[in-house]
């Protein structure tokens, strides 16, 4: 257990005097990022001040939102943007709208992102940032007013070589095409490279939006090769069904997997014999969720990882599975489309029950690879064939898993202890070659 986590349950919060007596600890993402540095630079065997160094974030900054809304109130958000450490490039993350953020979670990301870019070794360091806010209660212009303003509160951390964002949670295309917009306003030309996950008229890429997807399909076809299992016939249950959890699905259908259940934030739908995913994605545009769906029987998203299955994807918000629902978990393998949605108290329980865990670090990089190809293309001002950009992406992908596999094995340790190991050898040769200034 790491020092800055001594009186806490692996990622969970020991004392909350707003906790009611005997409810459950909250989960604490930063505490748990720091006791997976800590894991991984003593398995790497780094120098003391390399863990000193990755526990603490380069800068967190704090913006105050103001955002005047169509009824002419003026409502002041928070917003963050934390770069966690730049040792092997410009700060690297998305930006999340979500009225639960906190600087914590922020915090955690962009040390996730550190350790993410490392393991599929592309040249950039962690960030990551968001408005504690509900995008759901904005109206389109407020949406827009309140990223363009919050963008402002952030214009001197961004650009090419600095930072450059990208979309996350409740942020899409059309909130980097404004991101991006401003600072070119604020800069008077146009930084195209400033931004990643915009639209195609303003530099993106075709494959970036299916591109985390598309690395966690190959994440699940490598762990279960190297388990000697099938893809064909594998029960698979997704949490999620948004940007990530959706195309999921539809690449795990369409691999031969069984598609068994899917939850999201309003229910959850079961059908053993396999859902059919062009119709739930049919009834969830309906409808605004999966919940109802006339192909699948209801299920309590409490109860998903109770279910009969052989592949697990976490692909929604981070802490989703804590130490009760891994003991309830029934797949075998657990990969993790989300950022943090395994804590590490449930770790512990998978690892004792021998289940194998592909880490968020490791599945879901796709997307800052992606990321990083738009990023060059935009620096190069020319556009890869999609040809090109699948077959390096799965060759990116692919590669940084046979890594932390064969590391695994010669360690004899977790995916997870072994990718944070690939990792934080990476960036502590970056801190060596760069040293300590002044």
């Amino acid at each position: 257990m790491c020092p800055a986590a001594e009186d806490r349950r692996a990622g969970e919060t020991a004392e909350d005097p707003e906790r009611p007596p005997g409810a459950p600890p909250a989960y604490d993402p930063w505490a748990a990022a720091k006791e997976r540095i800590v894991a991984a630079c003593r398995l790497a065997k780094v120098p003391e001040e390399v863990t000193a160094v990755l526990l603490h974030p380069e800068r967190v900054v704090e913006v105050a939102v103001p955002v005047r809304l169509d009824r002419g109130e003026v409502v002041v958000f928070t917003g963050w943007r934390v770069h966690h450490n730049l040792a092997r490039g410009p700060a690297k993350g998305g930006i999340r709208f979500h009225p639960a953020l906190t600087a914590g979670e922020v915090v955690a990301l962009a040390a996730d992102m550190t350790l993410k870019t490392a393991v599929v070794d592309i040249p950039f360091g962690g960030g990551k940032g968001g408005v504690r806010c509900d995008p759901a209660a904005l109206s389109l212009g407020e949406l827009e007013r309140l990223t363009r303003r919050y963008t402002v509160g952030i214009a001197s951390l961004l650009g090419p070589d600095r930072d450059v964002p990208a979309p996350d949670v409740n942020t899409d295309e059309r909130v980097m095409a404004w991101l991006q917009d401003t600072v070119d306003l604020l800069q008077g030309g146009a930084v195209p490279g400033v931004v990643t996950g915009k639209p195609l008229a303003v530099g993106g890429m075709r494959l970036h939006s299916g591109a985390t997807a598309s690395g966690v399909v190959r994440c699940v076809r490598a762990a279960l090769s190297a388990l000697g299992r099938p893809v064909a016939g594998q029960r698979v249950v997704v949490q999620g069904f948004g940007k990530v959890g959706r195309p999921l699905a539809f690449l795990l259908a369409s691999a031969g997997c069984r598609v068994v259940a899917v939850a999201d934030v309003a229910g959850a739908t079961w059908n053993p014999a396999g859902l059919d995913v062009g119709a739930l994605a049919a009834h969830a545009d309906r409808t605004g969720s999966v919940a109802g769906f006339a192909g699948g029987a209801a299920l309590d998203p409490a109860e998903l990882w109770a279910v009969e299955a052989d592949v697990a994807v976490p692909a929604a918000l981070e802490g989703a599975i804590d130490r009760s629902q891994a003991e309830a978990l029934r797949a075998r393998l657990v990969v993790e489309a989300a950022n943090g949605p395994v804590t590490p108290a449930a770790d512990e329980v998978l690892a004792r029950r021998g289940v194998t865990v592909v880490p968020d670090i490791l599945a879901n990089a796709g997307g800052v690879t992606a990321s990083y190809f738009e990023w060059a293309q935009n620096r190069q001002g020319y556009r890869w064939e999609e040809a090109l950009v699948a077959e390096r992406l799965g060759r990116t992908m692919d590669e940084a898993f046979q890594t932390v596999w064969v590391r695994a094995e010669d360690l004899g340790v977790s995916l997870r202890d072994a990718a944070g190991v690939v990792a934080v050898e990476r960036v502590a040769a970056a801190l060596e070659a760069r040293g300590v200034f002044p």
